[in-house]
């Protein structure tokens, strides 16, 4: 079995630099949190999406276990728009209701989920019987679940929080189980 546990960074202020938006105070603090929910468990490879609130979310389980940190672009947040969006929810809820829609210069579901689950799979097939982190982001971390199990979705979306974990169990690439072990 591979253990994949995606973590949803902490909080950050939003900014419109997507790629340097560190963590806020209290993003630190639930970082901190973070960490340790893994410090007894045994974690054997590192990923993170490139952008640096993500890095940041798991950067103290890498050091707590000895680990580098593996940046992935794929495992970026999902692009919405070039366009500065006026409602960010209800923009959210159209692309949830029309998977293959886009705003101009954005990503549909269906175009973020494929990018996503491309590299999933590539990792959990070459870690068999691993236990693997990846830092990564809400809709993005979603869609990679609703590929798997429609239940996941905007409404899942919706009730998670920020920071929020999550461990997926696979044997070869089909999920077997998940479990929510982040603990508000």
């Amino acid at each position: 079995m591979t253990v994949i546990y995606f973590v949803r960074h902490a909080h950050s202020h939003y900014t419109a630099d997507e790629y340097n938006r560190p963590l806020s105070d209290n993003g630190f603090k639930d970082r901190d949190r973070v960490t340790k929910l893994f410090e007894n468990k045994m974690i054997h490879v590192i990923y993170s999406s490139t952008y640096k609130r993500a890095i940041q979310t798991v950067e103290g389980i890498a050091q707590e276990h000895h680990l580098q940190v593996n940046i992935v672009d794929t495992f970026k947040e999902r692009t919405l728009s070039n366009k500065k969006i006026m409602d960010f929810d209800d923009a959210i809820r159209q692309l949830w209701s029309h998977p293959n829609f886009a705003f101009e210069g954005g990503e549909s579901n269906e175009t973020a989920m494929e990018r996503a689950i491309t590299t999933l799979q590539k990792i959990v097939l070459a870690h068999p019987n691993d236990n693997i982190v990846i830092g990564t982001h809400g809709n993005i971390m979603v869609l990679m679940m609703q590929y798997f199990d429609i239940q996941y979705d905007y409404s899942f979306w919706k009730k998670l929080s920020i920071p929020d974990v999550y461990q997926l169990t696979f044997q070869n690439f089909v999920l077997v189980d998940v479990q929510r072990i982040w603990k508000e």
